[in-house]
């Protein structure tokens, strides 16, 4: 195999391994990484009944802090420059998070906490603060839905850079049923990009 096959696969094996880092600058590059309240599978829910045990409220909260970058054009390595490729630039490594909630609500037909329904249209509000070491608020999602189903989930954009390696923050988040109650939480993210940076050396990215 002559030098310049050798050098394209080495170029394309390196793309590979950093999918979906090189798809663009300024771009999502942790794909569906998240952290979620309460921990466990999709179906996990906190719950609240109303002081009457006729009204069921349920909730999840998944945090993605979804890592940006941007990308910058390297010619190929010593051999195979003509090969040049996008690489993730380190220097404009940040965070921007979003923030997702899910609920379910459920109303007894007769006999407390025995048959629940799923039907109609609801009220809820979302809300999610996220702070610093110093318990100071540094982004906030608020929104109000009405006309809901009684069983989705939505994500919420952030609209807020976080900059890398400030420490670990808490996520704090509440789902309301307007009428029946409110369901909270809280959960830890560390702001460090240090696996990013690593993924970002000439190594790392296929320099020769």
């Amino acid at each position: 195999m002559n030098r310049t096959r050798t050098a394209a696969l080495v170029l394309a094996a390196a793309a590979a391994a950093l999918a979906p880092a090189l798809s663009g600058p300024a771009t999502a590059a942790d794909g569906g990484a998240y952290l979620q309240d309460p921990s466990g599978g999709e179906k996990s829910m906190k719950s609240k009944w109303t002081k009457d045990d006729m009204h069921k409220v349920e909730a999840q909260f998944r945090f993605f802090p979804s890592i940006q970058y941007k990308t910058i054009t390297r010619p190929g390595p010593k051999g195979a420059e003509e090969y040049e490729r996008k690489i993730g630039d380190p220097t404009t490594l940040a965070w921007e998070p979003a923030y997702e909630f899910a609920w379910s609500v459920a109303d007894s037909q007769g006999v407390k906490k025995v048959l629940t329904t799923k039907d109609g249209k609801q009220v809820l509000v979302l809300h999610a603060v996220l702070r610093d070491a110093r318990r100071t608020e540094v982004a906030q999602v608020h929104e109000e839905l009405k006309n809901r189903p009684a069983t989705g989930r939505t994500k919420i954009p952030g609209g807020k850079r976080i900059a890398c390696d400030t420490g670990t923050y808490t996520v704090q988040w509440s789902v309301t049923r307007t009428g029946y109650g409110t369901l909270t939480g809280s959960l830890p993210w560390d702001s460090s990009c240090e696996q990013w940076r690593t993924a970002f050396t000439p190594k790392n990215q296929g320099a020769s």
